[in-house]
């Protein structure tokens, strides 16, 4: 399997080369397109590959899409729902967390799993729901803007905001927590945080989708605002 990344940084658009037999699994929505030579399989998330709860409480999709080269060789070419990067990884025999919404897709080897335990728990709390991402192969994470990578070294430790945080490795040390108390919380505009500490990477977007949703939400017409405009 070969892939190419273009439109870079800002709109970035993935096209995946898949040899006959080859295959690669997708979030819901991500397709843009794919040779006649490739078929699509939707399957229930519910059963194993990406079990998300991000799905079941999130109100997204509850399938995933694979795409397997029956009939020769082809391409598959994939996009995220926001204007932004895009990141591979490889995992050889190891683990990678991402939060709801990073995923774009995985290489055949790539376990797809939502029922991490206790980490799924500790998380609920900051509007969190992980991916566990294990095996070997190569996964696919996109990024709200840019994509910044944070490695830590043995000790060292660093503070992100949750919304900015897209992923981190199974070797890195973290806690989360509020900012302050509850008046700085709220005065300040930040919620919870994540502290890192390492050795291990993590990796972030410099844009926060909620953010934008605060700023345009107060500009839309709404039912009450008598400008004629009506909304379901």
């Amino acid at each position: 399997m070969d892939y190419e990344f273009s439109h870079r940084p800002s709109y970035t658009h993935l096209t995946v080369s898949l040899q006959q037999g080859e295959s690669i699994v997708a979030e819901p929505g991500a397709m843009v397109g794919h040779s006649t030579t490739v078929d699509v399989e939707t399957e229930t998330s519910r059963d194993g590959l990406l079990s998300s709860a991000k799905s079941m409480l999130g109100g997204e999709s509850m399938f995933t899409n694979t795409f397997v080269a029956r009939e020769g060789s082809g391409q598959v070419t994939l996009a995220p729902p926001t204007p932004g990067d895009m990141m591979t990884h490889e995992l050889r025999n190891e683990t990678l967390y991402s939060t709801d919404g990073a995923f774009v897709a995985g290489t055949e080897g790539i376990d797809i799993d939502s029922e991490v335990g206790g980490l799924k728990s500790m998380l609920s709390g900051a509007g969190i729901t992980p991916l566990a991402l294990k095996g070997s192969g190569t996964v696919f994470i996109d990024a709200y803007g840019g994509l910044e990578k944070l490695e830590l070294a043995a000790g060292e430790s660093y503070v992100l905001d949750n919304e900015h945080l897209i992923a981190w490795d199974d070797t890195i040390e973290y806690s989360t927590r509020r900012v302050g108390d509850l008046k700085s919380t709220l005065l300040s505009g930040e919620g919870l945080v994540f502290e890192f500490t390492g050795p291990g990477t993590a990796w972030y977007q410099t844009r926060d989708m909620d953010s934008l949703v605060e700023v345009i939400a107060p500009r839309l017409p709404n039912q009450d605002s008598g400008d004629g405009i009506e909304f379901e």
